[in-house]
């Protein structure tokens, strides 16, 4: 399988539509499933296995709360 390019990207979304794709992301979480999400275009799917982390940044010119799911890339 060939690898995937890297890639940082960050997407803006309406209130509507970041409710509705946590929605759906937690109930993924609840029923210990795959989550499959699309990003400024790209398809990403989440494994079940992945880990979850928030993070919190505080800086001079504002702060940010970040959901993170991590896994390993399978090869």
């Amino acid at each position: 399988m060939a690898r995937k390019p890297s890639r940082d990207v960050e997407k803006g979304y309406t209130r509507a539509q970041f409710v509705a794709k946590l929605r759906r992301f937690a109930d993924s979480v609840e029923q210990g499933e795959a989550f499959v999400i699309q990003i400024a275009g790209e398809r990403i799917h989440v494994p079940a296995r992945a880990v979850f982390n928030i993070e919190h940044e505080r800086g001079s010119d504002g702060e940010e709360i970040e959901f993170q799911m991590k896994w390993k890339s399978e090869s």
